[in-house]
């Protein structure tokens, strides 16, 4: 019979369509035998059906009247290899792809065929097969509307009852593969945006729903094994940055996931969506690692860098209004969440004597909980009295004896006192709740992170439809109000304690909002009076402080003024001692470079840096590399790290003055070479020595050196300076003229440490640095230490001369030279040394 199959025929006709269903139909059994015939049958048939829709309605007419997706499903049945099943899903999968025709739509999905494929009991553990039926259940997915999504479902009552399309596909959900798992998705997505409301019922009903609740759940769980990767990296170091970016790839996966089902418009699924979010994830594993560390043995504890990475990326992601303001008010609140004494300890803080007789109840019970068996209140000691306390404030109101702390005060507690990373988290943390443009505005304000040209905006309206007090707010120095701001968040403390039974107890919107926004001030100001926090973290730092406050003097106290002014001269020292260090030639360039870059920064509308960094590891320290002996390419990362944190400072007095920022620091210009000066007398012109060139050598000491071991070579050494930019220079004497010479060998005179041998007094040894210094950025940088650690080697001269007073003029010479390179690099660079003059003033 199959060998008929090869009849010559028109490729492309009804002829060939007929001859290949009907030869189709007269199987019986599907074996080793006719397996080839029947494959080839079904690709045929669905080129042909493919071909029909878009050229000639006659073909889907004959494949109606013939009913061959009956004849599909025998075929089904009637194998018994799987390749069979595989052409068939790859047919099926082909044609619904294809067909464009919407009659052709509507007649293969008008029948129980496509029902009984997607149910049909394969065999999955055939992962091809696997992979060829999910695609098929996709190309289903891709025709659905509000026309064919009703005939592949069942109803009762007008209310679906069966839906074998959804229901099949996320059996498969969580399948380790992400191929399956990216098509399901997409698949669920299909549906959700179809928009029929029985459909959408269905699916957000029991038990289908638990597919959101399993989805969150497997979610968590992402993010604990994102949170052992975090910690293991700081044993291994950067080699693990690859699997922590894979692993951020894949959370971050999921969010967008959820953010497009919470676009499909569905009220239940997202407040759903919103519920487990934080009854399974923020509510028991993320907040509590902000005031606490939990302890590992649980297997569910997050670590608060973790903790803060997920809390902004759910905010930036998932942008649903219940979600950000629930998040922001539990910041607010003197609460912990569900977490057992038992697995948690206090993250280093006492708590006061007058809560003793409550934290014994706690030891016994696990939780602190009221009569009523559902709100939950746990104690948290008091972080800070410094935040609390503002003598300069006339409207800050007493404490009482507090000894409750939010969650907003450990942020800023982070800020102040945290490491590197805490203070990234920080920052990131308050600067996503800034740019949550789901938050209400009352909410930023309770934070105190409301930036004050929307709070003039919200006077302004006010003032013009004449509510209260308003017009008299605006123009007041204090225009800082708490009037209203409790009512529009008592919906969401009432939702805390109601619908997820949480007792918060909320001190923080009876402090008026000023007073929150000087704790925040005095943070961010502590914060750029820290010397063991990267220049990269203090950029963000000054982002958000610029986010924050106009541009007026009037809004820092005189002790901010203070701080920053004691700061900044403390950095100028250290910008001083680099003028003398290993890049004095360097420091101009970079100087200018990084006044851009940090005016860049802190002027973008949002942070640069993105909050993923603070889970990478960091790379080896500055402190490990001087201690095993300072490189030049450890003295340039230090430059670099002083130079941003003084561009930084400098350019906050500018912003505390109320100025603009120019777009170029404040330096003298260049000077003319002077001829007295070695380089006049040399011959070389203002663009410095080139090798091949000549000079003269009135000022140049005779002296020996060998580059290769036992191959000496005599030359004429000479150490010159123009302007901020010095050279070592070795020469060969020019025999047809005398004292004249061809530069052979060019070094910078930065850096070069020269030093007289002790033992042998006409031995002169000198450091010589690379010439250049790779441009470092800090995410790149972090991410590929090992490579920008070895790109850079120093090299070592030891110059023989033919007596000791030579060896001394040369010595000499090295000295003066490195003085005027600095004296030059300090002369331009004094206007930016000193700010008392407009601080005091």
């Amino acid at each position: 019979m199959w060998f008929s199959f090869w009849r010559s025929r028109e490729r492309f006709s009804l002829d060939e369509f007929r001859f290949l269903t009907d030869q189709l139909m007269k199987v019986q059994v599907v074996n080793e035998v006719n397996k080839d015939f029947v494959i080839e049958a079904l690709r045929s048939i669905a080129e042909l059906i493919t071909y029909g829709d878009q050229h000639d309605v006659a073909y889907f007419e004959f494949f109606m009247e013939k009913q061959v997706m009956g004849e599909f499903v025998r075929i089904l049945r009637i194998s018994r290899t799987v390749i069979v099943s595989l052409q068939l899903l790859q047919t099926m999968s082909i044609v619904i792809q294809n067909l464009k025709n919407e009659h052709s739509i509507y007649y293969m999905f008008s029948n129980e065929h496509i029902n009984h494929l997607i149910t049909y009991s394969f065999d999955f553990r055939n992962e091809e097969l696997l992979s060829y039926y999910i695609s098929f259940l996709r190309a289903i997915s891709g025709k659905l509307n509000k026309n064919t999504i009703s005939l592949l479902v069942k109803t009762d009552n007008e209310e679906v009852v069966s839906f074998p399309l959804y229901v099949e596909a996320i059996r498969f959900a969580f399948h380790e593969e992400s191929m399956i798992r990216t098509a399901v998705r997409a698949l669920t997505l299909n549906v959700y945006h179809v928009g029929d409301e029985a459909v959408n019922k269905f699916v957000a009903s029991d038990p289908h729903a638990n597919y959101f609740s399993n989805l969150v759940k497997f979610f968590r769980e992402q993010c604990i094994s994102l949170d052992k990767l975090v910690n293991a990296s700081k044993c291994m170091g950067p080699d693990t940055s690859g699997s922590i970016l894979s692993s951020v790839d894949e959370i971050e996966d999921n969010l967008y996931y959820f953010s497009d089902v919470i676009s499909a418009g569905i009220p239940d699924i997202g407040r759903l969506i919103t519920d487990l979010m934080l009854k399974v994830l923020i509510f028991p594993s993320v907040l509590p690692s902000l005031r606490m560390a939990v302890v590992k043995d649980s297997d569910t504890g997050i670590g608060t860098a973790t903790s803060l990475y997920l809390l902004c990326c759910i905010l930036r992601i998932v942008k649903i209004k219940d979600l950000a303001n629930i998040v922001a008010a539990v910041l607010l609140c003197d609460i912990e969440t569900f977490v057992p004494v038992s697995e948690a300890k206090l993250n280093g803080f006492m708590v006061n004597h007058d809560m003793s007789h409550e934290n014994q109840d706690s030891e016994n019970s696990g939780f602190r909980s009221d009569s009523d068996g559902q709100s939950l209140r746990v104690l948290i000691p008091n972080i800070s009295s410094s935040l609390n306390s503002h003598p300069e404030d006339d409207s800050s109101e007493p404490d009482h004896g507090r000894t409750y702390s939010a969650l907003r005060e450990a942020l800023l507690s982070y800020i102040t006192t945290g490491d590197d990373v805490q203070v990234s988290g920080s920052l990131s943390m308050l600067a996503t709740l800034l740019q949550t443009k789901e938050l209400e505005e009352s909410m930023l304000d309770a934070l105190g992170i409301l930036p004050q040209r929307k709070q003039q905006k919200k006077l302004l309206l006010e003032a013009l439809v004449g509510e209260g007090s308003a017009e008299e707010q605006l123009f007041s120095s204090e225009n800082m109000v708490k009037d209203g701001i409790g009512s529009e968040m008592d919906c969401y403390f009432q939702k805390l304690k109601e619908k997820y039974g949480l007792l918060c107890v909320c001190k923080e919107v009876t402090v008026t909002p000023r007073r929150q926004r000087f704790q925040v001030l005095d943070a961010l100001v502590s914060l750029f009076c820290r010397s063991n926090i990267s220049a990269e973290t203090l950029w963000d730092g000054g982002w958000l402080l610029r986010q924050l406050l106009p541009y007026s003097k009037a809004d820092f106290r005189s002790h901010h003024l203070e701080l920053l002014k004691d700061t900044f001269h403390n950095c100028t020292s250290c910008i001083l001692d680099e003028i003398k260090g290993s890049w004095p030639d360097l420091l101009i360039m970079v100087l200018c470079d990084e006044w851009r870059k940090c005016k860049r920064t802190i002027e973008a509308s949002s942070p640069r840096k993105d909050p993923k960094s603070m889970l990478l590891p960091a790379h080896k320290s500055l402190s490990e590399e001087v201690a095993s002996g300072e490189s030049s390419f450890a003295a340039g990362e230090r430059l670099f790290e002083i130079v941003k944190v003084f561009v930084l400072l400098h350019q906050l007095h500018i912003f505390s003055e109320g100025k603009l920022l120019p777009d170029q620091p404040p330096i003298h210009p260049t000077v003319d070479v002077m001829e007295t000066s070695r380089a006049k007398r040399a011959g070389i012109d203002s663009l410095g020595p080139k090798q091949s060139a000549e000079l003269s050598l009135v000022d140049a000491v005779p002296c020996r050196i060998a580059f290769e071991r036992g191959k000496e070579r005599h030359f004429h050494f000479l150490a010159i300076t123009i302007g901020t930019s010095g050279w070592l220079i070795l020469a060969d004497e020019l025999p047809v003229r005398p004292s004249f010479g061809v530069i052979r060998v060019v070094a910078p005179l930065g850096g070069c440490n020269p030093r007289i041998d002790e033992k042998h007094m006409r031995w002169l040894h000198l450091r010589i640095r690379p010439s250049s210094f790779p441009c470092i950025d800090g995410a790149k940088h972090t991410a590929h230490p090992k490579v920008k650690s070895k790109a850079l080697v120093d090299g070592r001269w030891t110059l023989a001369f033919r007596d000791e007073d030579s060896c001394k003029a040369a010595f000499s010479m090295i000295v003066e030279e490195l003085k005027l390179l600095s004296s030059e690099v300090e002369r331009r660079i004094k206007p930016m040394l000193v700010i008392e003059r407009t601080i005091d003033t």
